[in-house]
């Protein structure tokens, strides 16, 4: 193990090798785990399901692309606003009027679809509902750093969380795909909306888990630095670039997979080749943290995302579906372990105070990614040929891995001292490999 632990975290027992079993042993858990899962799996659900619906209203898949894309900018503008306030004034109180107001946007932009409002009335509708998507992964997250701290165990959670949300990938385009072509084009975004009100109310529930608020948040010695922002830390920026290649990544499939299955005249085909590449993403994620690694999250972060890049690079020529499977799948094994280490990287760049926002900054990230990257698509797949918007994954991914590799030095963790209850100690964090 290349990591130090100067104390031990309430509920963690100490492993000089830690894995997924003694992560959910950790006391208080399984209380948020649970209704975070509900909570989070309408967020899988979204885009596809805007898409879906729009483009049956409409015939278009520029504007379906458009449509989604303006609730992923306005995700991506709010979610670090959303995250911040949770640092400050607690996550319940930003989830409670977030969800009633998700709920109620989605159903709008529902019905102005059904009724074949003008293109500009459902921009108008999808700005909120994008600005109040509930940030229940960079939430649960922030619990895991209360309940972890130092422990090595935060690299085990990472990937945790990387395969739970990758999970929620498998089945939440599959269940909408279903739903809008085996019952009604708008019943992905009726039950997208449904979802999140049930289970974001669940987990807003659980408050003895959510990090403390306040003076309170100064008893791990970061209420001094508690109002600054995480955009502040260089290190964030350049993930932010990264995780935006991230997005580009799945937006361009999302939109291109539908098409391609358009095209072949198996619809239903498309939350299938959907679902194997996030398969890929899971499986991958669950090996990924079952690694005890060495080898420095910086550097892991430059080799996973060329190898992403590698891969996203041979979407375009795929012909047909057994090819455009594999390589998905492929694709799919490549996102996981820069996603894991991008988040790990987080728990040594950013005070303890700001990590929920620095969490829905990366959020934020990926969905502007994905905006931008499912409104190109959309575009090429209207106006060039069939399979051209596959050419955004890897345009975004280059971008983005020429940016990580020109910065990289900035991911280096800060250095802090700091009183520890049970004693007073100073180190430098490193990485928790």
């Amino acid at each position: 193990m290349a990591s130090t632990v100067t104390s031990e975290s309430p509920g963690t027992p100490v492993s000089s090798r830690p894995g997924y079993g003694q992560l959910l042993r950790t006391r208080g858990a399984w209380t948020f785990l649970l209704p975070g899962f509900a909570a989070r799996q309408p967020f899988a659900m979204l885009t596809i399901s805007i898409v879906l619906l729009v483009q049956h209203t409409t015939g278009s898949y520029g504007a379906a692309g458009a449509v989604a894309a303006v609730t992923g900018v306005s995700l991506a503008l709010f979610a670090p606003f959303t995250g911040r306030l949770a640092d400050r004034h607690g996550q319940r109180a930003v989830l409670l009027p977030g969800v009633l107001v998700h709920t109620l946007a989605g159903l709008s932009l529902t019905a102005l679809a059904l009724s074949d409002a003008p293109l500009w009335a459902l921009f108008v509708a999808a700005v909120p509902t994008g600005a109040s998507v509930p940030q229940i992964g960079p939430m649960v997250r922030a619990r895991w750093g209360v309940k972890l701290q130092d422990s090595p165990l935060m690299t085990t959670a990472a990937a945790f969380e990387s395969v739970t949300d990758e999970l929620t990938f498998v089945f939440g385009p599959l269940l909408a795909t279903a739903l809008c072509t085996a019952i009604d084009p708008a019943a992905g975004l009726l039950t997208e909306a449904a979802l999140t009100l049930v289970g974001g109310l669940l987990f807003a529930a659980q408050r003895g888990t959510q990090p403390a608020v306040g003076a309170d948040a100064g008893v791990d010695g970061h209420a001094r630095v508690k109002h600054a922002s995480a955009l502040s830390v260089p290190g964030v920026r350049v993930l932010i670039v990264a995780f935006l290649g991230i997005g580009a990544v799945f937006g361009g499939m999302q939109v291109s997979l539908a098409a391609f299955s358009e095209s072949i005249g198996e619809p239903g085909l498309n939350g299938v080749l959907y679902g194997t590449f996030a398969a890929g993403n899971m499986l991958s994620g669950v090996v990924c943290g079952a690694i005890a690694w060495k080898v420095a999250p910086r550097r892991r972060l430059v080799v996973a995302y060329g190898a992403l890049g590698l891969a996203a690079s041979g979407l375009w020529a795929a012909q047909s579906v057994v090819v455009l499977a594999g390589v998905g799948l492929l694709v799919g094994v490549c996102i996981a372990p820069a996603l894991i280490t991008g988040y790990t990287l987080v728990d040594g760049l950013v005070p303890a105070g700001a990590r929920t926002e620095a969490f829905t900054w990366l959020t934020g990230a990926v969905a502007l990614g994905q905006a931008a990257a499912v409104m190109v698509a959309g575009q090429m797949e209207d106006r060039l040929w069939d399979g051209a918007g596959f050419l955004v994954p890897m345009g975004g991914t280059l971008l983005a891995l020429a940016t990580l590799v020109t910065l990289r030095s900035r991911l280096s963790p800060r250095v802090v001292s700091r009183t520890v209850a049970r004693g007073v100690g100073h180190r430098v964090p490193v990485a928790v490999d």
